[in-house]
């Protein structure tokens, strides 16, 4: 029988372990490297031997214990001569470490699906225990080309090879064919590059301001924007400031003047709203609402907001950071209706889920009233996200991505209302491959996401009955069948 001893693994361990082992252990950083810390570890060895029997050369088991439970996380062989440590490391595959790391050391502002992934391709995703799940997220819309896509892989790494950041002081040789070919894609003039949604968002809000005081001659510090209700675009200061969500701006005041909010999906408020007010610059609004629950607004909403705001000389900015670039079966969501915004903000999709790529694209009236250090980003424009911007635009072109959201999101609504239990759940809707159902509240919609997830199916609750289905838009119809035999069947079981 074999005798133990618990030792608590720290950066001090280590001396502690090589003075017990009565050995001088030179690289000692390879067994911080070997062994994640903190934790509790149990130094097994033969009966034969007493501590200060224990010299090297000799081999030990380090069985790595969780330390908010008692299951294995690995199993160490650790050779210990007197100049170096030797670790052979079995791969970790207990999820509960990974996410008590996060606990740990990690701010507690999100609240994910107990899954930890370690990798992903195309629609799939897999955990550490290798376990397959469709990705029904797709981060948020930013992977809608799939995951790991190869052509991004190749750009990524031949353009770090290359050059990644030079700043806006100094030009590079891939920008402008970047700003020309999203320019000439949306038909639009001008294209300012940021790097997350929120900024670009923010940006717009800028140039409307700018729009508002030098082309409106609205007095200073008196331009309003006006928001949808229930509207989400991110979580900067500027960003809850729009927001009706106590969860986003409770305790976080004061907030952003000159912000106002109307319903969504209501013309004569918006109408009534601006004819009232000339100090109104811009109406800012998601053409489908996402984080509200895929929210879709009647047919010819967007046409006559584009409409009214044209009428008061307000602009109308389309926050399409999630819905756009595809995800609801056209390039852009507006394309719906044939709408051309005077601001489009976009993000996410735009590097296809390797590095932070956002912008807004605008007409020269607008863009060029931002002039030389008014405006910009360290990273926004470098050589490394346009290279990467390029090749994702390309590959919703050249793979008939934007067609095939259109064609599988339609099979996906048509599959679910033919096999959901109306009682159960009380609505579907979305368009593309932006969608969502709406669960009876006497069932629990996080409960339903967890069993989503143990039969191989990874979605996310939004607003307590919501759940949100936009997969990468790469899925074949084949795959959307197997989904939607999935929802089905954890739909039945409750």
């Amino acid at each position: 029988m074999q005798s133990s001893i618990t030792i608590n693994y720290s950066r001090l361990a280590v001396g502690k372990l090589s003075s017990f082992n009565n050995c001088s252990l030179k690289s000692t950083h390879q067994l911080r490297r070997a062994l994640h810390q903190p934790s509790t570890f149990v130094l097994s060895f033969p009966p034969t031997l007493t501590k200060t029997r224990l010299t090297p050369p000799s081999q030990y088991i380090f069985e790595k214990k969780n330390y908010s439970s008692t299951r294995n996380m690995a199993t160490q062989t650790c050779t210990i001569t007197k100049n170096s440590v030797q670790m052979n490391i079995n791969k970790i595959n207990n999820e509960q470490y990974f996410m008590d790391l996060e606990h740990t050391y990690g701010a507690h502002n999100y609240h994910p699906l107990p899954v930890v992934l370690n990798r992903g391709k195309g629609v799939l995703v897999y955990d550490v225990n290798d376990k397959k799940y469709y990705d029904f997220l797709s981060a948020y819309s930013a992977v809608n080309q799939g995951h790991c896509h190869d052509r991004l892989i190749e750009t990524m790494i031949k353009q770090c090879q290359t050059l990644t950041l030079t700043s806006r002081a100094f030009h590079n040789d891939l920008l402008g064919k970047f700003e020309e070919k999203i320019c000439k894609l949306f038909n639009y003039d001008k294209f300012l590059p940021m790097n997350s949604g929120v900024e670009a968002c923010d940006t717009a809000i800028k140039l409307a301001r700018r729009y508002g005081y030098m082309i409106k001659k609205i007095p200073d510090n008196q331009a309003k924007i006006i928001f949808a209700k229930n509207n989400f675009w991110g979580r900067s200061l500027a960003a809850i400031s729009a927001s009706n969500d106590p969860d986003s701006y409770s305790k976080f005041g004061p907030f952003m003047p000159c912000f106002e909010s109307i319903p969504y999906n209501d013309i004569s408020a918006l109408e009534e709203k601006l004819k009232n007010d000339p100090n109104i610059a811009a109406f800012m609004c998601e053409p489908i609402q996402g984080e509200a629950g895929v929210c879709v607004p009647d047919d010819g909403y967007l046409t006559k907001v584009s409409e009214i705001c044209k009428k008061y000389n307000v602009l109308f900015i389309a926050d399409e950071v999630q819905t756009g670039l595809g995800r609801t079966g056209k390039w852009l969501c507006v394309d719906h209706e044939n709408v051309k915004p005077d601001i489009i903000c976009l993000g996410k999709a735009l590097s296809g889920g390797f590095y932070p790529v956002s912008g807004v694209l605008t007409s020269n009236q607008i863009m060029n009233l931002i002039k030389p250090g008014e405006h910009g980003s360290t990273y926004g424009g470098n050589p490394l996200a346009a290279a990467i911007g390029m090749t994702a635009l390309d590959i919703l072109n050249d793979e008939n991505l934007v067609s095939n959201a259109e064609k599988q999101g339609k099979l996906l609504r048509e599959l679910l209302n033919q096999k959901l239990d109306k009682s159960k759940v009380t609505q579907i809707r979305g368009k593309g491959l932006l969608n969502a159902i709406i669960i009876d509240p006497k069932y629990d919609a996080w409960e339903v996401c967890l069993k989503l997830k143990d039969n191989g199916l990874l979605a996310k609750p939004t607003h307590g009955d919501k759940i949100r289905f936009a997969p990468p838009l790469c899925i074949t119809s084949e795959q959307i069948a197997d989904c939607a035999n999935i929802i089905a069947h954890v739909i039945d079981q409750l």
